[in-house]
């Protein structure tokens, strides 16, 4: 075993940090080895700082990110001091610990890693470590050391699956599962049953859980589940919306009489929305609070529009499903409008089916690869597409200049993967300020 011995904790900065976190590689490394020992024995080195602290678990393919963000934010809304813990980044991995609505600082990013790593550092010596924790696995640990004393209650996004999770060490008092769809088969298994089985995982005996609108294989597997621990289930499904008014930017519901709005777009939104406003009032929150918590919610790069003339809107749709939302956005909203692709994806994701849904829609189609080992080149998705207007730009930063010649009343669509999006996302933000 080889490993890098940092600096002193005290003079520990955060360039350090995180070029050490990637380093580890990232939370699908190849080979990568999925279970919760090592997790399990690196909290027990840092005295279990889950222990004693209320959370809010949120497992699912699609949607899981913006339902976490939402209850987060109902929570906030109530009073709580509420952290909020996702994957993956956009542009700085601080993102992925918030505290009250807001990253946490460099410093307290680069405390907690320091903490952590030197713990982990100290069990690889007497051999209580297998390996030093995944990039994954060590952003959990220090979220959960961050969280403990700043925080009343926090919601944790599964990373990959749920069942052996890194974060799947917590004992949650509400878990909630969102849509469940194909995504790291080969992670997860080939099949919705294999896949809903992976995400029931989170569920613990007798504590209630919140389940979206799923497919009937799904469904059946996290029901079984639920049956088989005693878990209160709270079907989505059985809560139909009404006065339903959806515009480009966000919508307009009641549920159960009672108005609500949210400010993320997409008809897709409101079913996350509606998981979580039945997870908010299962933790006994307020009408007041959840309605409040939805309109105050933001979760960048998901149909975000970052500019105007043409507009540029960003979105991770990275996945068949997260493909089929946005091709239904874009017809409901944008078929009257010229709309440009400006597309990257991962080698290993589902680039045909993906295109097949998005690539129909463009009247051009701009390839480009983010800065990321994973990515696929432009060529590539050049020769699948075959697209009357398709190009390619070697990087993102050439691909935005292509992009600004797009007409005036243009909608410009960044996706296929989130690499894409926060590499454009820092981009743009660079060329506004």
């Amino acid at each position: 075993m080889v490993f890098r011995t940092l600096p002193d904790k005290a003079h520990l900065s955060y360039p350090d940090s995180v070029q050490y976190l990637y380093s580890l590689g990232n939370e699908i490394k190849a080979g990568a080895k999925l279970g919760l020992e090592r997790m399990q024995n690196l909290l027990v080195g840092l005295r279990q700082p889950e222990r004693g602290q209320r959370f809010v678990h949120v497992a699912g393919t699609n949607g899981k990110g913006s339902t976490s963000a939402m209850i987060a934010s109902a929570l906030r809304q109530s009073g709580l001091r509420t952290g909020l813990y996702t994957s993956p980044h956009l542009i700085e991995p601080t993102e992925r610990i918030n505290i009250n609505d807001s990253a946490v600082t460099k410093e307290q990013f680069a405390a907690a890693f320091a903490t952590v790593h030197q713990a982990a550092e100290k069990m690889l010596l007497a051999e209580e470590l297998d390996a030093h924790p995944s990039y994954f696995e060590t952003v959990t640990a220090m979220a959960l050391l961050l969280f403990k004393d700043a925080c009343d209650i926090s919601v944790i996004e599964v990373g990959l699956g749920g069942r052996l999770d890194a974060t799947n060490v917590i004992q949650p008092e509400l878990c909630v599962i969102t849509p469940i769809a194909f995504d790291h088969e080969a992670y997860l298994g080939n099949t919705l049953t294999s896949i809903a089985g992976e995400k029931a995982g989170i569920l613990k005996p007798g504590v209630p859980a919140v389940m979206a609108k799923q497919e009937p294989a799904a469904e059946t597997v996290i029901q079984n589940r639920a049956r088989e621990l005693k878990c209160p289930l709270i079907r989505t499904e059985n809560y139909p919306l009404s006065n339903i008014e959806v515009e480009a930017f966000g919508s307009r519901f009641q549920l159960n009489n009672q108005d609500y709005s949210c400010p993320l777009a997409g008809r897709h939104q409101m079913e996350n929305a509606k998981a979580a406003i039945l997870a908010s009032q299962t933790l006994g929150l307020s009408t007041e609070s959840i309605r409040a918590g939805l309109q105050a919610v933001h979760w960048p790069g998901r149909l975000e529009r970052i500019s105007h003339n043409p507009d540029f809107i960003l979105d991770g749709a990275h996945n068949p499903a997260g493909a089929a939302a946005l091709a239904s956005y874009i017809r409901e909203f944008h078929s009257h409008h010229p709309v440009w692709l400006v597309y990257g994806a991962m080698r290993d994701k589902a680039v045909e089916e993906v295109a097949e849904q998005l690539f129909p829609l463009a009247d051009k189609i701009i390839a480009t690869a983010p800065d990321f080992p994973r990515a696929l080149r432009p060529q590539a998705i050049l020769e699948l597409s075959g697209h009357r207007a398709a190009i390619t730009a070697n990087t993102v930063a050439e691909a935005i200049q292509l992009a600004r010649l797009a007409p005036p009343d243009a909608a410009v669509f960044f996706t296929g993967s989130l690499f894409l999006v926060g590499e454009a996302r820092a981009l743009l933000a660079r060329s506004v300020s």
